[in-house]
């Protein structure tokens, strides 16, 4: 059998976390888009603001995918994330998960078992999740860094 149950679930985890970051990053810069045209701070303080805000909301991306690596890391036939050290816990899987979601990729950890594919789909997304950020704040720049404080 090509697929076992360990590799659909771990399909079913992983399509799951992608409809739930994409769908949380949308509704964040939605959100963000709704304040910016509300707000009166000034333009320049605006930006900063969104800047913090867009890296909580990567930051919390990161952190569902590192929670989904450390629960199913802990259940056997879903693989691991394996290192020369001694995986401490969670904070190190939240590690390896901003390693994997800014396609930076130290190597220090790696993955084994079905979990790899949480960890390829998650490149992916997270490429795509910081490339509309920068593109939301570069058309939300030219609207307001212009503008006199």
């Amino acid at each position: 059998m090509i697929f076992e149950n360990f590799h659909i679930i771990t399909m079913l985890v992983t399509m799951f976390i992608v409809i739930i970051t994409v769908l949380s990053h949308y509704e964040g810069l939605r959100y963000f888009t709704n304040w910016m045209a509300a707000t009166r701070l000034r333009p320049r303080l605006r930006i900063v603001i969104m800047i913090y805000g867009l890296l909580m909301l990567h930051t919390l991306e990161i952190w569902l995918f590192g929670i989904s690596y450390w629960v199913l890391s802990g259940e056997s036939g879903y693989g691991a994330i394996t290192s020369e050290t001694d995986i401490a816990g969670l904070l190190d899987y939240v590690y390896f998960s901003a390693t994997v979601y800014s396609t930076l990729g130290f190597g220090d950890l790696l993955p084994t078992g079905p979990i790899r594919m949480i960890v390829g789909i998650e490149s992916v997304t997270g490429l795509l999740l910081i490339t509309w950020s920068a593109s939301f704040t570069y058309l939300e720049m030219i609207q307001y860094w212009r503008k006199e404080d």
